[in-house]
């Protein structure tokens, strides 16, 4: 009784001890700044460059019919892991996931280096095959990482989220660059594709081995999984055990004991019902609109084959804008979210009007809109919702907010989908 007694004294310790030392926090938030660029850089690029995938497969719609092949399977993929993080290795799922993504973009170089840059449908499906294992490696990582970093502190979770956004920044910035750049040399889009995957490749490398070496010896991380540990978490064993650390969670793992006292899956979600459904009605709408309509729906205008790039940059711009603003201010109300995710489907009739009767400065405007409160709100909902759980429950729950996300994204691809069927495709 006394050792039991003892025991707790130590953890709550522990408890106490993170929450007044914070040493190396600005260091782990530009680490979790570009762990999230590097969740979203390969599909960001892949995006980016589909006019270079348009004239190479002018038949095949790759805009639209890779973003198809891609969130199948990262819905799949995020729902098993979902279900089994309770006993998940946080750490190798990672891992794997920044490993698929930089042997996948290295694999799209060495398919267009082979093949000399040509089409046909053989060279479609190597590509397609490259976005599917993007989408697994984002069901891995998108998931794992929100879930592990729901357990430290809000700045953690914005910064990781700024990062994915900004990682659309850099390929619209990249984009533009060699499109200046190339514009007028004969494969001058393949020499901005291929520089992109390059890029890609370097980063993806670079998080693998941040999440690997760096990530965990950080102090501050250090403590907030000693802090989770102590709470019944089970994830972050393996991450303690590379940052030095062999806590009695991961003994408790190793004698297959679960963990403590944690609310289940479901009572989560019903407890954050109203957060999953924003999130999951926020990127409803973006997809339906981003990228596949910005690209091929709006016409003609001044701008040329400038347009669908500058509306692409732009929504990236102010997606990322839009994540930083609730260090400013922040919507804490459930309520207020409920309401600002409904009056963004407004947006699809002004979208529409504008497309037929507007000009492209208005496009710009909506576009910017849309893409400000999309990061807004994102990042609004997931530092919010996990205050006041248990490590294990943070977890979960950002695990499930992530699945919800990336559940609205497959909707809002399909909804696109019917958008291009409807217009007689």
């Amino acid at each position: 009784m006394a050792e039991m007694v003892k025991e707790k004294s130590m953890e709550v310790k522990v408890t106490a001890a993170v929450r007044v030392k914070e040493p190396g926090k600005h260091f782990a938030m530009l680490v979790c700044w570009l762990l999230g660029n590097g969740s979203l850089i390969a599909w960001n690029s892949m995006l980016t460059i589909e006019d270079y995938y348009v004239a190479l497969f002018p038949k095949f719609h790759p805009t639209r019919v890779l973003t198809l092949v891609y969130q199948p399977c990262a819905l799949i993929t995020i729902s098993i892991l979902t279900y089994r993080e309770a006993k998940g290795n946080t750490r190798m799922r990672n891992l794997v996931g920044f490993a698929l993504f930089f042997l996948s973009s290295l694999g799209l170089i060495i398919l267009d280096v082979a093949t000399g840059g040509k089409g046909g449908i053989g060279i479609f499906i190597g590509v397609c095959m490259s976005s599917a294992i993007f989408g697994v490696a984002d069901g891995f990582v998108e998931g794992g990482m929100v879930g592990d970093l729901s357990l430290m502190c809000p700045e953690f979770i914005q910064s990781f989220m700024a990062g994915l956004a900004a990682s659309g920044v850099l390929t619209s910035a990249l984009r533009c660059m060699t499109k200046a750049a190339f514009e007028d040399s004969n494969d001058g889009l393949r020499k901005g594709a291929l520089l992109f995957f390059a890029i890609t490749c370097f980063f993806e490398l670079l998080c693998f081995l941040l999440y690997a070496y760096v990530f965990p010896r950080i102090p501050i991380v250090k403590n907030y999984r000693m802090k989770a540990a102590s709470e019944g978490s089970l994830t972050v064993a393996a991450d303690l055990a590379a940052g030095g650390i062999k806590h009695r969670s991961q003994i408790a793992d190793e004698e297959g004991l679960g963990p403590p006292g944690r609310l289940s899956t479901k009572d989560l979600l019903l407890q954050n019902i109203d957060h999953a459904i924003s999130l999951y009605l926020i990127y409803v709408l973006t997809l339906s609109i981003f990228p596949g309509f910005l690209s091929e729906d709006t016409g003609s205008h001044g701008l040329g084959s400038w347009y669908a790039i500058v509306l692409i940059a732009m929504y990236n711009v102010l997606d990322l804008i839009g994540r930083y603003l609730p260090i400013i201010i922040k919507l804490t109300s459930r309520k207020g979210i409920m309401a600002a995710t409904l009056s963004r489907f407004l947006l699809i009739p002004a979208f529409y009007f504008t497309a037929k009767y507007g000009s492209q400065g208005w496009m710009i405007f909506l576009t910017s809109f849309l893409g400000l409160t999309n990061g807004y709100l994102t990042v609004c909902i997931f530092t919010e919702a996990p205050k006041g759980y248990k490590a294990p429950e943070q977890n979960a729950l950002g695990n499930i907010l992530a699945l919800c996300l990336l559940a609205g994204i497959s909707s809002g691809v399909v909804l696109d989908w019917l958008w291009l069927i409807g217009k007689g495709w």
